[in-house]
């Protein structure tokens, strides 16, 4: 009888210790991840900058991801400039929309929406909260982000311009309608409040690189296609583009 009530008081002491050492390193990667206590870390001194300078500190976010995503999405797309780089006009360019446009106009839409739902905390605000966003913000800034990528790409003309924003608005909204619900809920439950800002720049910033490569992929296809059509329908003679 010793023996096994022994054996049992060893095991169950075994599974609270792995339990305490799983509960650790889990404290320890959040640590690592949130910046923990260290007040010198880049993401304490981020956070920090963004609750005395927001607006500021959105906008160069913005810029320098908006200018990341162009870079990649051009990679990602292998659309090269006339002389044959990614790093063409259109990455400063995207870098100034994500600072001047972009940014500025999340931060007021957003701000709108928390002063609407500001002390609301039920069950039914927050589903009307996330509605309200993938129904009304959603569907603006999805619609001048791709106006504007547009026009940075070349479109000089309303046609041109509502061509683009037909061809890329619906794939857009159906990958804000999957994503924004599903990291919101992650950020609920797995990251404290302070950690969120960067997690949604993060998120928003791979939704922008998809986004902006469907978009060029599908410009690229009706240039070819005009192409073809100006050389007596040869599919395969492209040329080489210069823009």
């Amino acid at each position: 009888m010793s023996v096994k009530f022994q054996e049992k008081v060893t095991t169950r002491t075994r599974a609270v210790g792995a339990e305490d050492l799983t509960h650790e390193l889990a404290h320890k990667v959040g640590e690592r991840l949130t910046g923990g206590d260290t007040a010198q870390g880049y993401l304490a001194a981020y956070l920090k900058q963004l609750q005395t300078n927001p607006l500021r500190t959105k906008m160069l976010t913005s810029g320098v991801l908006s200018g990341l995503q162009e870079f990649i999405a051009s990679w990602l797309a292998h659309d090269v400039s006339k002389h044959g780089h990614y790093f063409s006009s259109r990455v400063p360019k995207m870098s100034l929309y994500g600072m001047f446009i972009s940014a500025p106009l999340g931060h007021v839409l957003i701000g709108i929406l928390q002063k609407i739902f500001a002390g609301r905390t039920s069950l039914k605000a927050k589903i009307l909260q996330i509605l309200a966003s993938n129904l009304v913000i959603a569907p603006i800034q999805n619609g001048v982000y791709l106006t504007m990528m547009a026009i940075i790409a070349g479109a000089r003309t309303f046609h041109q311009v509502r061509a683009t924003v037909r061809a890329g608005f619906l794939p857009v909204m159906k990958v804000s309608w999957i994503t924004s619900p599903l990291a919101l809920a992650f950020a609920q439950k797995f990251l404290p409040e302070h950690a969120w800002v960067p997690f949604f720049n993060i998120v928003g910033f791979f939704i922008g690189t998809y986004v902006n490569t469907h978009t060029k992929k599908k410009r690229l296809e009706a240039l070819r296609r005009q192409y073809d059509q100006r050389r007596g329908d040869r599919p395969g003679d492209y040329g080489r583009r210069d823009y």
